[in-house]
């Protein structure tokens, strides 16, 4: 159980984990959705899930092949958002997170497009050293367990592709370097969210 926050259940919020692969997000968008008791929807146990797999199903693809084509990420991500747009048709005041690379700008842009002015949309860049990645890549290999299928041949396409913060994304954008322990990371959410009245 992570400890209380100090800032309370945020409302009206969607709060968007991105980045590359390995760098964290995931460990810390679950575990920061796990503090409040808040929806939490990750982009692999997303893609599985459309594809009938079980979460910890290995899919070792080579890059934008098999459940990875630019079609199959396009339902994934879709699916995303039709998940959140539930919790806040159901209510405009609920807290919904969403955890997936979310590489272009125009991705980023679909959940401002959809979401904008109905609720507030905050994302978290989360990135980290080369070094780090691989060695939670190396990490990833030996679990079991894991739902990602990220190697370091996909982080490599994915660094060629990914698409920096525009200066008109900088107001919603929290940049976040994930190479620090889990607590303080959460406080540092927590914090920017307090700053920025969100």
């Amino acid at each position: 159980m992570q400890q209380q926050s100090e800032i309370g259940v945020p409302s009206g919020l969607l709060l968007v984990f991105y980045g590359m692969i390995a760098t964290g997000k995931s460990y810390l968008a679950s575990a920061w959705a796990e503090q409040y008791g808040l929806p939490y929807y990750n982009s692999d146990r997303v893609r599985k899930e459309l594809a009938g797999l079980t979460p910890q199903r290995s899919q070792q693809e080579e890059v934008d092949q098999g459940i990875y084509t630019p079609a199959f990420s396009r339902r994934t991500y879709d699916a995303l958002l039709d998940y959140a747009e539930s919790h806040f048709q159901k209510d405009a005041q609920a807290c919904v997170v969403l955890d997936g690379s979310y590489q272009s700008e125009k991705e980023r842009g679909l959940v401002q497009d959809r979401f904008g002015g109905r609720v507030r949309v905050l994302f978290v860049h989360c990135f980290c050293g080369e070094a780090v990645v691989k060695e939670r890549l190396e990490q990833r290999a030996r679990d079991s367990s894991a739902v990602s299928d990220g190697r370091w041949e996909i982080y490599l396409a994915q660094k060629k592709r990914f698409q920096a913060v525009t200066a008109l994304e900088q107001k919603q954008v929290i940049e976040l370097d994930t190479d620090a322990p889990l607590q303080q990371l959460l406080r540092q959410v927590d914090q920017i969210i307090r700053e920025r009245g969100v």
